[in-house]
């Protein structure tokens, strides 16, 4: 750390371990950060109060009423009706409720075609029609035989009905692909009950999309129930990687260099002999006929095995594990004696977490705030976006009717002349609002509801690097371990970080969380502009959106060190940032083995990890180990339970060597500490080990 003028600090050279006598630290921002979360609270109530998940939940007819709401006349009829489905524009007015057309909940969506001419027709032979067509009507119309003209303008029923099935609680055309052909119940064309020719293409148009989110939906019940049938197992899988992580790191703790070797060792040959078996099936597909097809030619599939069979998905492995390959045997050459540095400090962190080997649990905690915040995040974000009183719009029947989308009352909208002036329009539901300051306010609200959550979140990362910094410090600066380590280490740095420096953890919090709530805001204008053809305001975004994420990695690198110097002296965060900075400054060439080589490290024993626990669940979930063969349960796609024990295992993996990684930054910083204050003479013996100080000083010299 520096004067004023630039020297080097004096330090007290009976300094051994993080400072007990503290003070409070950046209490301005402690006591903002207090009031904050106050606010939050009272934020949550008050959208508790007026939210009501139901108008998320339930569909809302046109006259406001949701659809199957207990209690309700509507409490059997929980599908949403459309009236002319061809009047809806997209999917997303669909979903939005705010298609101009008459909603009405029913109980079941039809299952054939007909139109209001033919049942009228029908109707003077036998009743029959009439009583399957009236549930579509407006509850309470009971009069077949009104002219359709009348019927059509009033909206009494449907002109026209036609076969569907209920997605996301409301009725779609029920759309089946015949032969490449676009059907609907088989039939390509249909009338309308003006006798107008209608094509299938014409509801598939009203509703763009709705196809594959029909298709999506299959593929979501599917998974689910692979997920209930293979839940089980993927807990086993997930329990293996747990164990696996924990002998891993108990194994670093004595074989730390033939360990990390070996990993080394273990991807580049793993990795090998993936190129080799991408190359074989390229070459073997090469030479099929038809295996030439592209990715993008056969669109989205469910089933993997499809594009298994196409040689540009091989040709596609290979050239990714060939770059992976590559990268890692370049760093391996160019940075072989930075690799052995980065196994000294790996091998130093494992005798310092055998020691405080509760910091491995510490994740635990950090993981159950984590759910807290994001829980409390999306209720609150639910019920803001639930409150408000039903709003009820115009919806005309001309297009250039003077008060169409205007406000109106459905209880007095019958007395008033508009119908007169504009023959047909009705006053419908159109969504939830309200013109109170909290209504117009609850997109600022949305945004601070954001807002908050990131700081939090981010507050509670602080909170656990800063309580295993201190855990860590404890152990680096004892003379003679583990004699002169305090007891409860990581209990002691908690409470210390809670106690002292709440402020300066929550001020670092908010540094980053504004830069990641700017970093949203950037990706929100840029999904907006995508469709735009202004190709410098697209440039100048992707510009802003670079340097939002450089400025964010170097924010959280910055907060990470801070921290660490938070935990060991107890000074605020802008003077600990510096100092950290100025402290990594002055040992900038060591700063660069321990970032990376050491992170690279880590990474290829998460992937290690991950990897074999992912071979051993693919060959168990494919029928490849012949003792468990009758254990497999029958799967959709064997890849869902698959993917999930490979991603939930990096995940425990990633768990376990975040304390790692906090551990080797942490005595990084105290060896960089400890060669400014002590000289290794008898009087000020170096703290750290004799190989750790050996080999970190060679780097001096390379």
């Amino acid at each position: 750390m520096l004067e004023e003028t630039g020297e080097p600090h004096k330090f007290d050279p009976t300094f051994r371990g993080p400072i007990r006598n503290r003070s409070c630290t950046d209490v301005f921002c402690c006591v903002i950060f207090v009031i904050v979360i106050l606010g939050y609270i009272a934020l949550g109530t008050v959208a508790w109060l007026q939210g009501d998940p139901r108008k998320v939940i339930y569909p809302t007819d046109s006259y406001g009423q949701f659809c199957g709401k207990k209690g309700t006349p509507n409490a059997k009829k929980s599908i949403l009706f459309y009236f002319n489905i061809l009047k809806c524009a997209n999917p997303a007015v669909l979903i939005n409720l705010q298609c101009p057309t008459t909603q009405m909940c029913v109980s079941k969506c039809p299952d054939r075609f007909a139109t209001y001419t033919d049942m009228q027709l029908q109707y003077q032979i036998t009743a029959a029609p009439w009583d399957y067509y009236r549930q579509f009507c407006k509850p309470g119309f009971n009069n077949p035989t009104k002219p359709v003209a009348q019927v059509l303008r009033d909206e009494d029923c449907p002109s026209m009905i036609v076969p569907s099935r209920p997605f996301l609680q409301r009725c779609f055309p029920d759309f089946i692909t015949l032969n490449g052909t676009l059907t609907v119940a088989k039939r390509t064309h249909f009338k309308d009950a003006l006798d107008t020719a209608r094509s299938v293409t014409e509801l598939r148009d009203a509703a763009n999309g709705i196809t594959g989110l029909v298709d999506a939906k299959e593929v979501g019940m599917k998974i689910v129930e692979d997920y209930a049938a293979s839940w089980n197992w993927i807990l086993i899988g997930l329990v293996i990687a747990l164990v696996v992580s924990l002998i891993f790191i108990l194994l670093l703790r004595f074989t730390a260099g033939l360990l990390l070797w070996f990993t080394i060792i273990a991807v580049i040959l793993v990795i090998a002999y993936g190129i080799w078996h991408c190359y074989l099936e390229f070459s073997l597909l090469r030479k099929q006929p038809g295996a030439d097809v592209t990715i993008v030619d056969i669109g989205f599939q469910t089933e993997v095995m499809v594009y298994l069979q196409l040689s540009q998905t091989w040709l596609i492995f290979l050239i990714a594990l060939g770059t992976i390959e590559a990268s890692i045997l370049i760093i391996l050459v160019f940075l072989r004696r930075r690799v052995r540095v980065a196994i000294a400090l790996l091998r130093e962190g494992s005798r310092a977490v055998s020691y405080v080997m509760s910091t491995l649990f510490y994740p635990i905690i950090t993981f159950l705030l984590l759910a807290i915040c994001s829980s409390y995040f999306a209720v609150t974000s639910v019920f803001l976006a639930s409150s408000g009183d039903a709003i009820y719009k115009v919806m005309a029947a001309e297009p250039n009717c003077m008060y169409a989308n205007k406000t109106c009352n459905p209880e007095t909208f019958n007395k008033t002349n508009v119908s007169k002036v504009c023959p047909g329009t009705q006053c419908m539901f159109a969504f939830y609002g309200g013109e109170t300051p909290y209504h117009r306010y609850l997109f600022i609200l949305q945004l601070s509801n954001l807002l908050i959550f990131l700081w939090l979140v981010n507050f509670t990362i602080a909170l656990g690097q800063c309580t295993l910094a201190g855990a860590f410090a404890s152990y680096y600066w004892a003379r003679k371990k583990p004699q002169d380590i305090p007891p409860c280490p990581l209990f002691s740095s908690f409470s210390r970080a809670i106690r002292y420096h709440t402020g300066s953890l929550a001020f670092g919090a908010l540094i980053l969380a504004m830069v990641q709530m700017a970093r949203i805001i950037l990706e929100y204008l840029d999904s907006k502009l995508k469709g735009a053809n202004n190709v410098v305001a697209r440039f100048v975004l992707c510009c802003l959106k670079c340097c939002f994420w450089c400025l964010e990695r170097f924010v959280k690198f910055m907060n990470r060190n801070a921290y660490i110097m938070i935990a060991m002296y107890g000074k605020g965060f802008c003077m600990s940032a510096r100092d950290a900075f100025c402290l990594l400054m002055r040992n900038v060439v060591r700063v660069a083995v321990l970032d990376r080589v050491t992170d690279f490290l880590l990474f290829l024993g998460k992937v290690l990890i991950a990897g074999s626990v992912g071979i051993i669940a693919f060959f168990f979930f494919t029928h490849k180990i012949p003792i468990f063969q009758e254990e497999v349960p029958t799967l959709h796609y064997y890849w869902v339970p698959l993917l999930t024990v490979i991603f939930g295992s990096y995940l425990i993996a990633h768990g376990f060597f975040s304390v790692y990684a906090m551990c080797v930054d942490t005595l990084f910083l105290c060896f960089c500490e400890d060669l400014e204050r002590n000289d290794g003479s008898p009087e000020k013996p170096f703290l750290m080990s004799a190989g750790l100080h050996s080999i970190l000083r060679k780097t001096d010299h390379h």
